[in-house]
């Protein structure tokens, strides 16, 4: 009983802590990745449909982004999809190809990139609390049904603690890192 909650919420917080990576790629620092783009959805004969699969996203230079699309009558629905994101680029249609320059970060937007960062992380923290106060949760109902006894859930309460306090460093170290990033000019 004990060791498959113990499965289950590692399993939960690994999957919370992958989330807040993919959260914080999109996240936009100085430098062009095809990353940035990956939350954007294009619509594609009227099904909003990731960009990532209906062309190829480079990034050649560290200024800028080009996105080659499958099918050449896509361009324009890029060039909208990008505009619509609300990422602060400003895509430019080329003979059958996208051009999405990436300009330099000012500091106000830096700032405001970490602010953004730090709230990812928080959710991902608070992410990581309900799920182990779902766990605990279910011992005290395996106690209360007589599964297992107070020593295995007090035992168990530990070892979940000692889950959360991992995936949550682990989580700090990620945000400082992307912090960092951030800040980098």
């Amino acid at each position: 009983m004990l060791n498959k909650i113990y499965a289950e919420t590692e399993d939960k917080m690994k999957k919370a802590i992958d989330a807040v990576g993919r959260e914080l790629a999109q996240v936009r620092t100085g430098k062009a990745s095809p990353k940035l783009l990956e939350g954007v959805k294009v619509d594609y004969y009227g099904v909003p449909t990731p960009l990532k699969q209906i062309a190829t996203i480079n990034a050649p230079d560290p200024k800028q982004l080009v996105v080659q699309p499958w099918e050449k009558n896509l361009v324009s629905e890029i060039v909208k999809a990008v505009q619509k994101a609300d990422l602060g680029l400003n895509p430019i249609a080329e003979a059958g190809i996208v051009r999405v320059p990436v300009p330099p970060l000012n500091e106000e937007r830096r700032r405001d990139m970490v602010r953004l960062v730090k709230k990812l992380g928080e959710e991902g923290k608070i992410a990581i609390r309900n799920i182990r106060r779902d766990a605990n949760e279910r011992m005290k109902q395996a106690k209360n049904d007589a599964q297992i006894t107070e020593d295995d859930l007090e035992k168990g309460q530990k070892k979940i603690q000692d889950f959360t306090d991992k995936y949550i460093s682990q989580l700090e170290d990620i945000l400082k890192a992307k912090e960092l990033e951030v800040m980098e000019v």
